[in-house]
């Protein structure tokens, strides 16, 4: 009976160190992306004095409105992968006599077209030299030498 406890307690603490490659390989979860996301193209279309349709236009709906606050919007985003939090941005908007008054919040990223862009040109293979023989040459130096 000794040896069966002293064998289990045994695995407890060797499960202990697999336990991240167990998780690993447990429940899938979902990339999930929450709220508004918006990019710095958007905030530097905004422009003092706006009206509250116009911002609506350019950044979409709020995600938060508060009925304490009716003249401040939040927009939240907020991005996890695999239940991690990898993005949270915040950008924050206020009106004074329902014009825009100021905004603040975190860095942006790029518009989506640049994102876009450079997504591209990281995915393009390099263009090749003039000493660059090939697949047919490389074939054809294995039966050369």
């Amino acid at each position: 009976m000794p040896a069966v406890a002293a064998a289990a307690l045994a695995g407890c603490s060797v499960l202990g160190t697999y336990m991240p490659v167990v998780e690993q390989f447990g429940v899938y979860k979902l990339d999930i992306n929450q709220g508004n996301y918006i990019a710095q193209d958007q905030v530097d279309r905004l422009r003092a004095g706006q009206t509250r349709q116009q911002v609506r236009t350019i950044l979409g709906t709020p995600l938060v409105t508060s009925a304490f606050r009716p003249d401040q919007w939040n927009y939240v985003y907020e991005f996890k992968r695999q239940g991690r939090d990898l993005e949270h941005r915040n950008l924050t908007v206020y009106f004074v006599n329902d014009k825009l008054a100021r905004w603040e919040g975190d860095d942006m990223p790029l518009s989506m077209a640049s994102l876009n862009r450079e997504a591209a040109a990281k995915s393009l293979p390099p263009e090749p030299s003039a000493s660059d023989q090939g697949f047919l040459g490389w074939f054809l130096d294995i039966f050369r030498r």
